[in-house]
């Protein structure tokens, strides 16, 4: 499970009104915040690819299944292994 929030003095608030049970173990991860693009693209701005985009979510699944880019459909969508 993933909870996201902010550090409000010293104290983690999760967003979204997310609960966690008391005496629960949470492992906290400091990301930086996104810079938010303008509406348009100004000279010399490199727009990102989907590729750069995607890549912070490399190596992010635990526990899958070792075939899982062979046979995704399978997983997704019920389809017979390749």
């Amino acid at each position: 499970m993933t909870v996201h929030g902010k550090v409000k003095g010293k104290v983690v608030v999760p967003e979204r009104g997310a609960r966690l049970p008391d005496g629960a173990s949470v492992e906290i991860r400091i990301v930086k915040p996104r810079k938010k693009k303008k509406a348009g693209l100004s000279k010399g701005f490199r727009e990102e690819s989907l590729s750069d985009l995607l890549q912070e979510f490399a190596g992010t699944i635990t526990n899958a299944p070792a075939d899982l880019a062979r046979n995704h459909d399978h997983y997704l969508h019920g389809k017979p292994k390749k």
